[in-house]
């Protein structure tokens, strides 16, 4: 599901909602605590993790590679090469994340021994998988198996995508309707259209490049090598997403900017293009609207606000440290640097 939003709206809050109830914790109420703000909090801090692990896990990572390649920088084979470089940080974030939030941020309740009985009973009441669902299932997997293969086959990302939809519409798994509902998916393909033309423009025009090379003169300055330059750079690139309001967005006005600065401070231009692109998922949880699924998690009233932000820093604390230390071990292991 290549949409945060949809995956917090769609799948996950409403098993966190469905289990939470279960267990007496109930939103808006000092019964929060017992369970759904717990949940709501590990879901969403691991939830940066597994949209840095694959390409196709968010909108703004196929606008990072878009972005990079107005600048010179082009990925070859970029859905296995984005999930190799990310596997070892990502997957570790995953599996920590909830560890730590259970530790600083504890659930009432710490046994759920009612959970399998209630899935058991809940999968009895669905039924069998349908038809339809099968359909779905195997077009995911040809869909995926595409975007890992396609340049292999000569078959672009585009083209997987609508083989996708058309046997979707086709076998009437979907209808017309279904996708003129998708009123997010066109309001990314717009903002797509834009920003990618407003960042050709820019580099052509020259002010990417001069921009880059006017921060690049003052870590210069300082005499920062390039590993330095890339950890404030990196840093900054992170930080400055507490004024924006939407990952895309935070993408098509700085991603463009700090690359250049990247590769004006000497920065290897693979490393610099994946490391910019990893990093607008993990600032996705910093605060209730840094995302679109930070908005869905919070507005189901499991957590304050004050919570909301202490966890957002300090989730973002430890993913630097993942990031820059198993993720630099690896990016050299793979001849990144």
């Amino acid at each position: 599901m290549p949409s945060t939003t949809a995956r917090a709206g769609g799948v996950f809050l409403p098993i966190v909602k469905s289990l939470s109830l279960s267990s007496g914790s109930k939103p808006n109420d000092p019964s929060a605590k017992k369970l759904g703000s717990y949940l709501v909090q590990s879901q969403l801090q691991a939830a940066a993790n597994s949209s840095a692990l694959f390409l196709t896990a968010a909108a703004q990572n196929l606008l990072c590679l878009k972005l990079a390649e107005e600048i010179g920088v082009s990925i070859g084979n970029p859905w296995i090469t984005w999930f190799k470089v990310s596997s070892v940080p990502a997957v570790l974030g995953l599996l920590v994340t909830p560890y730590l939030i259970y530790k600083i941020f504890p659930p009432e309740i710490k046994d759920t021994p009612e959970a399998p009985a209630l899935a058991a009973e809940k999968l009895k009441n669905m039924g069998p998988v349908t038809k339809n669902e099968w359909v779905m299932i195997g077009t995911m997997l040809l869909a995926v198996s595409l975007w890992i293969f396609g340049e292999t086959i000569g078959v672009s990302s585009v083209v997987a995508a609508m083989i996708g939809l058309s046997i979707l519409l086709v076998l009437g798994v979907l209808n017309w309707e279904d996708c003129l509902n998708e009123k997010s998916a066109w309001d990314t393909l717009a903002w797509f259209a834009i920003l990618v033309g407003l960042a050709g423009q820019l580099t052509n025009l020259g002010i990417v490049s001069w921009m880059s090379n006017c921060v690049a003169k003052v870590l210069q300055s300082f005499s920062l090598s390039w590993p330095a330059a890339f950890v404030v750079l990196q840093a900054s690139y992170f930080f400055i997403h507490y004024i924006f309001a939407s990952q895309t967005a935070h993408v098509g006005a700085l991603y463009s900017a700090f690359l250049a600065m990247h590769l004006a401070a000497g920065v290897p231009a693979l490393m610099s293009a994946l490391a910019l692109a990893y990093n607008a998922n993990l600032f996705g949880a910093l605060t209730h609207y840094s995302s679109g699924q930070s908005a869905v998690y919070f507005g189901a009233g499991y957590v304050d606000l004050p919570d909301v932000f202490k966890l957002g820093f300090i989730t973002a604390a430890i993913n630097a440290v993942i990031w820059g230390v198993a993720g630099a071990l690896w990016w050299k292991f793979l001849g990144l640097y």
